[in-house]
């Protein structure tokens, strides 16, 4: 018999009220989040929150079953909302500390470690890890955050980026594994909330385009991939380098194209798997498609009425 827990605390407060909360990861996405949502009344008083929770402080979610706890979160208030009778924490990962003003400025002819490491440095002494190789022609911040910054980079060229302490990271999208974790349709995934599709590679038909733009208005165009299928179009204005532009839309490529599962699945809150781990997948009926995948995102949901873990697969690894 598996009984829930959980410890929640924001500042200096531990929080026993508890409606719902839902944490958000993907390797796709900048920032994790998360939404803890706290009831509005008690005993037909209304819970106040203002004096006590602010935005900014920092917040930590364990979750776990029989008094064993597993931090699923960890991050900032970023809004407090009372709107519906509840009240909303919405939360950011590390990066929020990123949401500074940052000087105006344009980079010639720079790779992303150059143009982060600036921004780190304007962010509050933040150092960076970057073994992501592309450049760009040129590179505008105007009335930016540091986050603007990490988010248009993020978007348009598809690194990895995280902060981990006082480093920011910054990695190819497959390039760490951070963890391993085993799912069998018999043992530990929920039948109900899967929507998983297994395909061969050759009918995964994918042409992915990446487009950039020279000062002057020249488009560079490079494509990746087989017509007759779905059509994916990047566009990464400054940047001009075809041997970068190649390597993204490979790198789209390679995530969209294999034989293998995909789609998501939900188990429960254990085993624990997170975005960029890798898993297995066993099937007794269909021995053949076992095969182990990487993780792109995790949404994990907790409330009374159970705790259940959302896998997001992405390109099969074996």
């Amino acid at each position: 018999m598996y009984k829930m827990c959980h410890k929640i605390t924001v500042g200096s407060y531990n929080l026993l009220l508890l409606e719902s909360v839902k944490i958000t990861r993907s390797v796709e996405a900048l920032s994790d989040t998360a939404v803890i949502t706290l009831p509005g009344m008690v005993h037909n008083q209304a819970i106040e929150v203002e004096d006590k929770i602010n935005v900014g402080d920092a917040v930590k979610i364990e979750l776990g079953y029989n008094g064993k706890l597993k931090t699923e979160f960890e991050g900032y208030v970023q809004r407090i909302g009372t709107d519906g009778g509840s009240i909303k924490l919405e939360c950011e990962d590390g990066l929020w500390l990123f949401r500074k003003a940052v000087d105006d400025k344009v980079y010639a002819n720079k790779d992303v470690k150059d143009i982060l490491g600036d921004i780190c440095g304007q962010c509050g002494g933040f150092t960076v890890e970057c073994d992501y190789a592309f450049t760009y022609e040129k590179f505008t911040v105007h009335n930016a955050t540091g986050y603007d910054v990490l988010k248009k980079i993020q978007e348009e060229v598809k690194p990895n980026i995280y902060l981990k302490g006082e480093k920011l990271h910054v990695h190819p999208q497959y390039a760490e594994v951070f963890g391993e974790a085993k799912y069998d349709f018999t043992r530990n995934i929920e039948r109900g909330g899967t929507s998983l599709e297994y395909r061969k590679k050759d009918d995964r038909r994918v042409l992915v385009v990446v487009e950039g733009e020279k000062k002057d208005g020249t488009k560079v165009k490079v494509e990746a991939g087989t017509t007759g299928g779905d059509r994916i179009t990047m566009k990464v204005p400054g940047a001009t380098d075809e041997a970068s532009l190649k390597k993204v839309a490979e790198q789209v490529l390679e995530e969209k194209c294999y034989t293998g599962y995909s789609g998501s699945f939900s188990g429960w809150l254990w085993p624990y798997c997170d975005a960029g781990y890798k898993v297995s997948i066993v099937d007794p009926d269909y021995e053949y498609k076992n095969g182990t995948y990487y993780v792109t995102a995790v949404e994990v949901d907790y409330s009374k009425g159970g705790g259940k873990r959302t896998i997001t697969l992405g390109k099969r690894l074996s």
